[in-house]
């Protein structure tokens, strides 16, 4: 519900929807490299002129939105921004108070060893630990869903050291990805999506056979 993720916000993040307006936090697994992008980079591959991952999940959730003809279907995306440079929705937030992925932040952490330093939270899923991303936001706004009970995220991270342990390396070594291994996972990115996704956006484009 709408309402559980604006009660945990400042005034100044909330979505502009009755408390019980029913949404959809939209996850993507490791499957979708393969799944989903390459075969619409193959089919659409010159209709690409954007990031390919952006246009793929557009394409797929405006596909969601015909299935609802009858009802008014919000799209909001990760990457959607507001004139204020704030972004349309906080992705992590609305993933943990939907239930989808525990939100790890600094105050998970009893004894903070930091100091003064900016320390980010990052989200990680039960069975994908952080080889997943969060897409976007469904919204029905016509859907009002007064009995619709919350569920808690799963809490994979459970100790204090462990969580330590992935607050430090995704903030002070994200790049080399271990963060994301934090629990044993059920799934990961192949090789081939590792590769892309370390590559500068400019040059993606390349390994996707697009000329650009």
């Amino acid at each position: 519900k709408v309402g559980w993720y604006n009660a945990v916000l400042q005034p100044g993040f909330h979505l502009p929807y009755p408390d019980d307006t029913l949404a959809f936090v939209v996850l993507s697994t490791p499957s979708m490299f393969d799944k989903a992008l390459k075969p619409f980079v193959k089919k659409e591959q010159l209709k690409i002129i954007g990031d390919p991952v952006d246009q793929c999940v557009s394409h797929h959730l405006s596909r969601v939105k015909e299935k609802f003809p009858d009802q008014k279907v919000d799209i909001i995306f990760d990457y959607e921004i507001l004139p204020s440079r704030k972004p349309k929705f906080l992705a992590q937030t609305a993933a943990h108070v939907a239930g989808a992925a525990y939100y790890y932040q600094r105050k998970d952490v009893k004894l903070d060893p930091w100091g003064k330093k900016k320390i980010y939270g990052v989200c990680i899923h039960p069975k994908y630990g952080g080889w997943f991303a969060i897409r976007g936001l469904l919204l029905f706004p016509d859907t009002q869903v007064q009995f619709l009970q919350q569920f808690a995220p799963v809490d994979c991270v459970s100790t204090e050291e462990k969580r330590i342990e992935l607050l430090e390396q995704f903030n002070f070594h994200w790049q080399d990805g271990r963060y994301r291994d934090i629990i044993e996972v059920k799934e990961r990115y192949s090789e081939e999506q590792k590769a892309y996704f370390a590559t500068p956006p400019a040059e993606r484009f390349i390994l996707l056979g697009l000329t650009q």
